[in-house]
């Protein structure tokens, strides 16, 4: 502990109280713990402190700020050895232009709760002999207020979070295009799936083998590109050649003639899809703040969900134009992707790109773009290079990231044999992926027109099921921007998984009701409701968190195996799910899907820690536990949990008696 953190702080009024000594949460959130400067002392309980002569009122918790964790390299040095820590980092990054600027970053970094007192020369005279960057009072009014005034952020970051959004658009758009024209293009290609065809089954499994090919050539291929495309072409690069790759393939399947030619177009586009599923996350991630990462990269999923709405309202505005209605309706995905073909090289490069590269200059750069102010950008800068250079894989994540020699496959294998970092990440991530597909969201997504028009609903009628659906999926994710970083991740999957089990079950159970019009309207109930509670929790989190859970070595190849997982099994879903319905029924196939989403609840109530506001170099701590030790450590708190309930319930019935 620096011995300058116990000088006295005089102020003349309640007002400099205010600005100099606001109340800091700790670490986590749900916490309010008073952690004060250090002259503040305790006035009896009534929540107010003492400054000098003035007393200051603790704000309300939701004002407070979220107190960083400070670097462990910096926890057992004092404020001189800091100093003499920055200048080395200035002059190994030949960043020496800004030396007073990164002085005192780095002092803030050090001193998150009581940065003012400490940088301020007119109360703080130890330093007098240390020449620092003076902070101005617009910059103490964006380091106070940075975590109260979430949303105001610059230009460039919302900049770039919406051409992550139309990226995501192109995803949901992509998706729902085959979803209408699934009625039409197949007795056009010669591949009718009526029950008067003779070759109705085979012809089944073709349908479902183009809707699944670009999830199959995501999987397989498109996600593991994603790797090489970012090394080499940086994050912004990887966008474009993605962006590429779902407008060429999608322009060419409105012109194909036979359903090869379209399966070929379908499995191009798939490329495309799975290096921009797996960048754009993380692209979001590194370029956001801690306090609305989650709702920033959750995004994605928001914006997904807006490309579904898209793309089912074209299907329906031209589902009565002619013969040619499944061209138009699966061209329409290139109309977002042609912005974003144009507009990401707009956007500043991820700064963790460039720090991985050993570009620091040009990191900080991009961070002066992403900040409302130098000092920010500075701060965030040597506070990542300081947790890079802590205690992260074996104490050797800061020459993991820079060294340029290592190949992909033995990053690979490191996520599944590294047990003190990665393989807990790799667990978590993986597990949020597949889950995401167990719980069934997909065979609406891809077959909501199919599954409407079974339940006696006319063309007409089936796409306007489906418009409802994609309606309900985008409307549903706009609350998750709000609960996603205060509620946290496990949370809301926690508590959405029941609902969309017992909603699917009861969507399959109204098969068995004959009359078609109550029939139908009980179908698409359910399955708004099923959607709904979709959209909050297992909509928006797979993504954002399997973004943020690897460390910045191993983050393209972590999330592109994540990202391959979820694809993979969507197209297992999309390929399998037309015989399952003909096998098992409505009722079959959607209590089979049900029983899934229980068996998800449990898996991820045993493996999936908790990643809400923290730094991402900071969650190197929550993933130091192995996954079955995390698991014993939940059922050791349910155990314990329960035990006291019953407990304290049994002394109530005492009482009472």
């Amino acid at each position: 502990m620096s011995q300058y953190r116990t000088r006295s702080l005089h102020v003349e009024n309640e007002h400099d109280v205010e600005k100099g000594g606001r109340a800091m949460q700790t670490e986590n959130p749900q916490r309010h713990d008073k952690i004060t400067s250090p002259a503040r002392e305790e006035d009896g309980n009534d929540g107010r402190y003492t400054y000098g002569h003035a007393k200051a009122q603790i704000r309300s918790p939701g004002d407070a700020l979220t107190l960083r964790r400070r670097p462990q390299r910096l926890s057992s040095l004092s404020d001189s050895e800091v100093l003499e820590e920055a200048e080395r980092f200035v002059n190994a990054k030949k960043l020496n232009k800004f030396m007073l600027l990164f002085r005192t970053a780095a002092l803030i970094v050090h001193h998150p709760d009581d940065y003012e007192t400490i940088c301020d020369p007119a109360i703080n005279h130890t330093f007098d002999y240390v020449r620092l960057h003076p902070l101005r009072e617009e910059e103490l009014e964006f380091l106070r207020d940075e975590n109260i005034k979430r949303w105001h952020q610059p230009r460039a970051l919302y900049w770039t979070v919406i051409l992550c959004s139309i990226g995501a658009a192109v995803q949901g758009w992509d998706q729902t295009g085959s979803n209408g024209a699934n009625i039409f293009f197949p007795p056009d290609l010669g591949i009718p799936i009526t029950a008067d065809s003779p070759d109705a089954n085979i012809n089944a499994w073709i349908v479902g083998l183009i809707n699944a090919a670009p999830y199959l050539s995501a999987a397989f291929l498109g996600c593991f590109l994603a790797d090489p495309l970012n090394l080499y072409l940086g994050r912004r690069g990887a966008i474009f050649t993605a962006a590429v790759f779902c407008l060429g393939p999608v322009l060419g399947s409105a012109f194909v003639q036979t359903w090869q030619q379209l399966l070929t177009c379908r499995l191009l586009l798939g490329l495309g899809m799975g290096v921009k599923a797996t960048t754009i996350p993380i692209f979001a991630t590194e370029s956001s703040p801690a306090s609305i990462r989650g709702a920033l990269v959750m995004c994605w999923q928001m914006w997904v969900a807006f490309g579904i709405l898209m793309g089912v309202s074209f299907n329906l505005a031209v589902w009565n134009t002619g013969i040619h209605v499944w061209r138009l309706q699966l061209g329409s995905a290139a109309i977002p992707a042609i912005p974003l073909v144009i507009g990401i090289y707009f956007c500043p490069e991820s700064p963790r790109w460039y720090i991985k590269q050993n570009k620091y200059l040009e990191a900080f750069t991009s961070l002066r773009r992403l900040r409302h102010t130098d000092i920010q950008a500075a701060r965030d800068l040597f506070y990542i290079y300081e947790q890079l250079n802590g205690l992260f894989i074996s104490g050797q994540e800061s020459e993991l990231v820079h060294q340029k020699g290592r190949g992909y496959a033995a990053r690979f294998l490191e996520l599944f044999t590294d047990k003190k970092r990665l393989r807990p990440a790799t667990i978590a991530a993986f597990l949020v992926m597949i889950c995401q597909q167990l719980r069934g969201i997909n065979i609406i997504t891809f077959y909501s027109s199919t599954v409407f028009k079974d339940a006696g609903a006319s063309d007409e009628a089936a796409l306007w099921g489906s418009w409802g659906f994609g309606l309900i999926d985008f409307l549903f994710a706009i609350p998750a921007l709000y609960t996603i970083d205060p509620w946290g991740r496990r949370t809301l999957l926690l508590f959405t998984f029941p609902q969309m089990a017992w909603t699917l079950f009861a969507a399959g159970c109204c098969s068995l009701i004959k009359d078609n019009t109550v029939h139908a309207v009980l179908v698409a109930m359910f399955i708004f409701i099923f959607t709904a509670f979709y959209s909050i929790g297992e909509g928006p989190v797979p993504f954002t968190y399997s973004a943020e859970v690897f460390p910045l070595s191993h983050r393209e190849v972590g999330m592109g195996f994540a990202v391959a997982t979820n694809l993979l099994w969507a197209a297992i879903v999309s390929v399998t799910f037309p015989s399952m319905l003909a096998a098992m029924g409505t009722i079959g196939a959607f209590s089979f899907y049900a029983g899934l989403n229980v068996l998800a609840f449990i898996l991820l109530f045993l493996f999936m820690p908790e990643t809400k506001q923290c730094a991402l170099e900071d969650l190197d701590h929550t993933f130091a536990t192995s996954a079955p030790d995390f698991a014993l450590q939940k059922i050791e708190e349910t155990r314990s949990r329960l035990t006291r309930r019953r407990n304290q319930a049994g002394q109530r019935e005492e009482e009472d008696s």
